[in-house]
């Protein structure tokens, strides 16, 4: 276990929080693995009913740790396996996710929030998925999920665009379910937990399946998805974009043709 995901057990509910202040919450593939074991973990084990996934000190995630990209690009590095591991365990997860944002969620941040039950986000929480301006494409389903919960047109204007949407803008977008305080906003998640805890496990399961509907559909999009992504990496363009975020400046994507 990475000590930038620390795990707590309380009353039923799991919580994982994201502890990486000094890269802004960014994930790495060992982050990931992290995630991964104690969401499977936590599935296995009867006495846990629900997840929360949080992040720290008034950040969520800034994404996919850029560095990481960029190595893939350049063919020293790959695709990390356990960001695809996650990726796809999302869907699967038989018991309720819950989210709690204060500040930005960028790329997985934001995509990720598409498979969860219930989001809560604080004020000055912000969400962007600026795939594009990388070079890349989008992941997590969030080319099928985002144009289904918020209608294509406003999809359109975040994954393609790279609009970034407010807290309230996201609540009318209907991904967050309410706009908290910063300082209430992990207690309302675990109370929400809390409450699912209490739930007969069987029928919350049963409801749960019901309404999401068959995994099929999103892990096919997934995996379409991840065979553009690794693609899309190696590119000059992509490239060119990792590298132009790494030095601080604005890419220049017509030296990348």
């Amino acid at each position: 276990m990475t000590p930038n995901i620390a795990v707590e057990v309380d009353q039923g509910v799991q919580i994982l929080r994201i502890v990486r202040p000094e890269k802004k919450n960014a994930l790495t593939g060992e982050m990931y693995a992290a995630l991964s074991d104690a969401l499977e973990r936590a599935e296995s084990d009867p006495s846990i009913a629900a997840h929360i996934i949080t992040g720290s000190n008034g950040l969520f995630t800034a994404g996919n740790d850029i560095a990481d990209f960029l190595a893939t690009a350049r063919g020293t590095g790959g695709l990390d396996n356990n960001v695809v591991r996650f990726i796809r365990l999302l869907p699967a997860l038989k018991k309720p996710l819950i989210a709690a944002v204060d500040g930005n969620a960028i790329g997985i941040g934001t995509t990720m929030l598409f498979h969860c039950d219930l989001v809560y986000a604080a004020p000055d929480a912000t969400f962007a998925t600026p795939f594009l301006d990388l070079g890349v494409v989008p992941e997590a389903a969030s080319s099928l999920l985002m144009p289904r919960r918020m209608g294509y047109a406003r999809a359109f204007a975040m994954l393609v665009l790279g609009d970034p949407l407010s807290a309230d803008d996201a609540v009318a977008a209907g991904f967050v379910n309410a706009v908290i305080p910063a300082n209430n906003i992990e207690g309302t998640a675990v109370e929400a937990a809390r409450r699912l805890a209490k739930k007969p496990p069987q029928a919350m399961a049963t409801a749960r399946r019901l309404m999401r509907g068959d995994p099929a559909e999103i892990l096919a999009r997934m995996d379409e998805e991840i065979a553009a992504f690794r693609e899309r990496l190696r590119s000059p363009e992509a490239i060119e974009a990792f590298t132009a975020f790494l030095e601080k400046r604005t890419p220049n994507f017509a030296s990348s043709e």
